[in-house]
């Protein structure tokens, strides 16, 4: 761990200054060295061997503590300490100074470098101590008498000034990407030069004074008519003068040279001009007076924060550009959705809302025409109807741009006609010379005087406009509150939904289904449920229409199909498993050419056969058939998979299609299971059952709560059933209880008969 350094090797960098030569040379701060050690001769000899010492140019002061408290005073009190010789009898765990600690943190000096005396050669000090505390040296006393003393104290200065280099570079470093954000929030070109000035100050640690910067146009400037952009000191009331009205401002030829040759340059006897731009583009140079050439690290930072702010200054003419954009759409020359929502809320604002009118009007079918004829024709198509709109609004009404094809209308509801304003397309306008017939539809909503954000009153027109598309294309449709109810309920669900999902509020349940005859356990139908946080269930023909609608019931319809055979797995491995397990299918699901695949991929990974899962699908499915769900349907039944038909007789089925179908099970919904035997209900259940015998499905009633209707089922032939009177839907702990108390009282039923 010890550094062994030679005198040959620091020659160049310690020399001895008798008190006389000090004198004649300027001041320089001074290495302060810390001697904390119990032994005076410790002392005696750092003084024999380093006072009067300059190490790289710089003398060596001594600092002497005699004991714990006397080292830990000068370590709070003396400010910058570059090297402690430390006594090792004052350092470690089991030491009652613990100065290397203390050093460390209650003093904070991490770029101090530590050298510990032992108290003779060959003792070695811990090597957890050296890396706990960055202990970088340590010595015997009688090496430190022997001449080992200066190499060692140079060599621990060495390290001090490369840590204290590195931290002055970090510090430095991080100054230039703050920077760059002070820059960036500067929009107007004066504040931005201002901004560069006081970073170049705070760079280089010194004040702000007698800086100027000066704006360059171009290449081959350096003609003093460089106008001024900001400047500080003396020169501080000269901005937007020329650079050759600036009285006694000596840093005018190196702005000239640095214009010139679109480069930094620095002064021979101090200052310097750096140069932020490229020869093709507009820069702007900053003096910076200092009294003496900067050194190599402070070159290089200035070199760094020059090219971050070169970047800088090249991106402003493009942000310039964002920002004109961001309020303007360049196809057709007019406001945007952005521009034209900020107007209306400054509308609602001033209170002048009332009397206003928002219009949104569209383009019918310019989808299909853009498609066909392509972008191109497309774009002239919405530059032709542009100028129109416009032409046929008054001085003063907005227009704007607010979606692919949308124009957006904001003025008094007495300048905005829209039934005119609808006919501007009359003539038709031509496109390349060849007219074109347009047509344009309309939803628009009156301001309220209460305060509404724009962005919602743009939503409440676009609703209108949406109702307007489908039910009076060509027309004007004003929008109402309820118009927007249903649409705003299902935007909420379904955003609620989608978090739903994230946060795994939805969840399974299985209601058993048995044999009537026997009342023995068939199956079971997983069933999707969805509890919010504060315990509210949403019913399910509220949120699968929705998911189904969105999408989401692809995803949705996947978990729950591999976590209903995860179930099933679960229950056969604990011996108790029906036969079989349903999860209900939507047209969606069934439509995705990856659904098959999925199914497989469910049933393989919870190491179950098809004949374990059924698949229920609605009637909406039956009687739209495609090929793609007959091959998989058909894929799935030759994979051992069960297909139901759930609700039977609430839709539209045909004869035609349950015979195409391949299927193996009708479900009697629950509309239909109810009593009397002679209600219209029972007796299409019971026609139900009579189709399934002669189709030979078995048939499923759903919706049992009582032993009579049971037994009107029964005997009507019903082959299968659920409901509450046989079992509610259960969470999986509830229906392993439930599997259990079942498997028991059957056992008991044996036992007792002498089976």
């Amino acid at each position: 761990m010890s550094i062994q350094v030679g005198y040959d090797d620091l020659a160049a960098d310690l020399e001895i200054l008798p008190p006389s030569a000090c004198a004649d040379r300027p001041p320089s701060p001074p290495w302060r060295v810390l001697v904390a050690d119990a032994d005076p001769e410790v002392h005696a000899t750092a003084r024999r061997m380093l006072e009067g010492l300059a190490l790289m140019g710089r003398p060596l002061a001594l600092l002497h503590a005699h004991d714990a408290e006397q080292a830990r005073a000068l370590l709070l009190g003396e400010g910058e300490l570059a090297v402690a010789l430390l006594d090792a009898g004052w350092a470690g765990s089991g030491a009652a100074p613990d100065l290397p600690d203390f050093i460390r943190r209650a003093a904070g000096l991490d770029n101090l470098r530590i050298v510990l005396r032992t108290a003779h050669a060959g003792h070695v000090p811990d090597q957890a101590l050296l890396l706990r505390h960055d202990i970088g040296d340590y010595r015997a006393k009688d090496e430190l008498e022997q001449g080992h003393l200066a190499p060692t104290v140079l060599a621990a200065i060495r390290s001090y000034e490369q840590r204290c280099s590195y931290e002055a570079s970090r510090r430095s470093l991080e100054r230039i990407v703050r920077s760059s954000a002070a820059l960036l929030a500067e929009h107007d070109l004066h504040s931005f030069a201002s901004e560069v000035i006081a970073q170049i100050a705070e760079l280089l640690g010194t004040w702000a004074w007698n800086m100027v910067c000066a704006l360059h146009g171009g290449a081959g400037g350096g003609d003093g008519r460089c106008p001024v952009l900001a400047a500080t000191g003396p020169f501080e009331g000269f901005v937007g003068h020329a650079l050759e009205s600036l009285p006694g401002f000596r840093g005018k030829p190196l702005l000239d040279r640095a214009v010139k040759f679109c480069q930094t340059v620095h002064g021979e006897e101090g200052g310097l001009a750096l140069y932020f731009g490229s020869p093709s583009e507009r820069g702007m140079a900053v003096f910076v007076d200092t009294p003496a050439p900067l050194g190599g690290l402070d070159r290089q930072l200035l070199d760094v924060f020059s090219a971050n702010v070169r970047t800088l200054l090249h991106n402003r003419d493009l942000l310039d550009r964002l920002r004109r954009f961001a309020y303007y759409d360049p196809l057709v020359r007019l406001p945007n959705r952005a521009h034209f929502v900020e107007k209306v809320d400054d509308c609602v604002r001033r209170g002048i809302a009332q009397d206003h009118v928002l219009a949104l009007i569209d383009i019918d079918d310019f989808s299909a025409a853009n498609d066909v004829m392509g972008h191109t024709f497309g774009d002239r198509l919405l530059e032709a109807v542009a100028r129109r709109l416009a032409d046929a609004l008054p001085p003063g009404v907005l227009l704007a741009r607010v979606g692919a094809d949308t124009f957006g209308v904001l003025g008094e509801a007495s300048r905005v006609a829209l039934p005119r304003l609808l006919q501007c397309m009359r003539p038709p306008p031509a496109v390349d010379g060849v007219p074109q017939k347009v047509s344009l539809t309309c939803g628009y909503v009156h301001l309220p005087s209460r305060a509404q954000a724009g962005a919602d009153l743009v939503k409440d027109a676009t609703i209108a406009l949406k109702r307007a598309k489908r039910d009076h294309r060509g027309q004007h449709l004003q929008y109402v509150d309820h118009m927007g109810t249903e649409a705003r309920d299902r935007a909420l669900l379904l955003s609620e939904l989608r978090a739903a999902i994230d946060d795994a509020q939805l969840f399974l349940v299985y209601q058993p289904q048995v044999r009537l005859d026997t009342g023995e356990l068939v199956g079971l139908e997983a069933l999707l449920r969805w509890r919010t946080r504060d315990g509210r269930f949403i019913p399910p023909d509220e949120f699968i229409p929705m998911a189904e609608h969105s999408g989401l019931i692809v995803p949705l319809g996947q978990w729950v199909l591999s976590t209903a055979c995860r179930t099933m797995r679960m229950l056969a491995d604990a011996g108790q498993a029906p036969a079989r397990i349903a999860v209900n299918v939507s047209v969606v699901q069934l439509q995705d050419p990856a659904f098959l695949d999925a199914v497989r991929a469910a049933l393989a990974a919870s190491g179950l056969q098809g004949r374990h899962l059924e698949l229920e699908i609605t009637e909406s499915v039956a009687v739209v058939p495609t090929q793609l769900l007959q091959q998989t349907l058909a894929a799935l039944r030759a994979d051992g998979v069960s297909i139901a038909i759930d609700d039977f007789g609430t839709g539209y089925s045909s004869l035609s299609y349950l015979e195409q179908l391949p299927l193996d099970r009708i479900k009697i919904d629950r509309s239909f299971v109810r009593r009397p035997t002679g209600a219209q209900g029972a007796r299409i259940a019971e026609m139900i059952v009579n189709l399934g015998q002669q189709l030979g499905l078995r048939v499923m009633a759903e919706g049992i709560e009582d032993d009579a209707a049971w037994n009107t089922l029964l005997r009507m032939g019903c082959d299968e059933g659920q409901g509450y009177h046989i079992a509610r839907p259960m969470d999986l702990p509830a229906l392993r209880v439930w599997l259990a108390e079942r498997a028991a009282a059957g056992q008991a039923a044996v036992e007792r008969s002498g089976g």
